[in-house]
């Protein structure tokens, strides 16, 4: 008996949708398929119809983003997929639910508490689902920690210490693009640390009940850089004889996939996506730190650095039964050309269980490859292939996207106002 395969429509067409479309086109034809596009841009739609038709999926209709309802009538998507900039995402969520379609969307779900609320209320109203793509819950080395937690490996989790660091590749990027605009993005404690705050309450099964936070622009930005004695400025790479020899300038006409993305649509949309990194305008942090506190009584100190020479993360968990310590780098190094180590798989992933009176061992990680430590390939199939049975209870919904933005929201308001922040006086969700 043949499958009906599911209808997808994706909103917003930039790097991000690429991770779907892609994966639906190529890997999951049986299961789904893509109906339609829409954005804001034209030029944009149409380097992604030609993907499209590049993986043998065919071109679908575009629709600018004034016609999204017209676009759900004419093409019936059973979901769809939301990959705009972050502060119109409950815009597409929340008109997606009411013309009865699901939702699938990027994360950060939302970035403030008014439009998160809008978005619960919309799913209790209509009774559709919303699932965030959490792929980081699904890397392998990631399901190994949750499962060694649930398994009492370390007694009960009582601190749990957390640092990720953001490379000179990666981490510089949010500063070029719409990201650095926290109106936009609602700033990296928001956009990025999501996926680290999801992955805490999805390891420890629970929620934040308090934060505290500091943060600062202390290396991006033309005042940091003024103060290291830079004298050569720019606002943007193109055209730009001071960014020629800079190795945190973005080249888009040596990138054919992002110069045919956005050096060719920028007359649309006005869109510069290789701003300078050390120009003005920069309304985000760069160098955070959040204390938590958690609603089973952990609490957590974690830091996020977005320049430094290594991408990846260390997280240590003390218990009344030992201590838990994990270290993976995704890429190792940055050289002055801008060139990375290898991309995909982490480069180096270490689980280390030291249990009270006992000696230390290393815990065997499922082998992996792929983007975010194997995670994308097995979210992938979550959401487009067979229904299967996942003992982790990897998917992730609408209260756990509130969930996770909700430490970094409050963890906003302290840093403006120098106190401690409690979630429920921000938006209280169910039990």
């Amino acid at each position: 008996m043949a499958t009906t395969r599911k209808r997808y429509a994706i909103v917003g067409t930039g790097a991000r949708s690429s991770f779907f479309f892609n994966a639906i086109g190529q890997d999951y034809r049986a299961t789904a398929c893509v109906v339609a596009l829409c954005d804001t841009n034209q030029t944009r739609m149409n380097q992604r119809n030609k993907r499209l038709e590049a993986i043998g999926h065919g071109s679908v209709p575009t629709y600018p983003a004034a016609d999204f309802d017209r676009m759900i009538a004419e093409t019936r998507p059973d979901e769809v997929i939301v990959t705009t900039i972050d502060r119109t995402h409950h815009t597409y969520i929340i008109r997606a639910l009411e013309l009865g379609c699901n939702v699938v969307t990027e994360k950060p779900m939302t970035i403030d508490a008014p439009r998160c609320l809008d978005i619960l209320s919309a799913v209790d109203r209509t009774g559709g689902r919303v699932r965030v793509a959490f792929n980081y819950r699904y890397a392998p080395h990631n399901t190994k920690i949750y499962e060694l937690l649930r398994s009492g490996a370390v007694g009960t989790v009582t601190s749990v210490h957390f640092e990720w660091l953001l490379d000179t590749s990666h981490g510089a990027d949010y500063f070029r693009r719409w990201h650095r605009d926290k109106r936009n993005s609602g700033g990296l404690l928001v956009h990025k640390s999501t996926h680290h705050f999801d992955l805490v309450n999805f390891w420890l099964r629970t929620r934040p009940l308090s934060v505290y936070a500091q943060g600062d622009l202390r290396f991006y930005g033309r005042e940091n850089a003024e103060a290291r004695g830079v004298t050569r400025f720019y606002s943007r790479a193109r055209g730009s004889e001071a960014a020629r020899d800079d190795p945190f300038a973005l080249h888009l006409d040596r990138v054919p996939a992002l110069k045919e993305l956005y050096w060719d649509a920028e007359h649309e949309d006005g869109y510069y996506r290789d701003q300078s990194v050390f120009g003005d305008g920069i309304s985000i942090e760069d160098t955070m730190s959040v204390l938590v506190r958690y609603r089973n009584g952990a609490v957590m100190t974690y830091s996020l650095t977005a320049y430094a020479p290594w991408e990846g993360f260390r997280v240590s968990f003390n218990g009344t039964g030992g201590r838990l310590e994990v270290e993976v780098a995704e890429n190792s190094y940055v050289n002055a050309a801008g060139e990375q180590g290898p991309e995909g798989a982490a480069e180096r992933r270490s689980i280390l269980l030291r249990p009270l009176f006992g000696k230390p061992r290393e815990v065997e990680i499922p082998a992996a490859d792929g983007a975010h430590g194997g995670g994308d390939k097995i979210l992938l199939r979550d959401l487009f292939g067979e229904p299967q049975t996942d003992e982790y209870m990897r998917a992730a919904g609408h209260l756990d996207g509130a969930a996770s933005i909700l430490t970094g929201i409050a963890a906003n308001k302290s840093m403006a106002t120098g106190q401690v922040v409690y979630v429920d006086d921000i938006l209280k969700l169910p039990d």
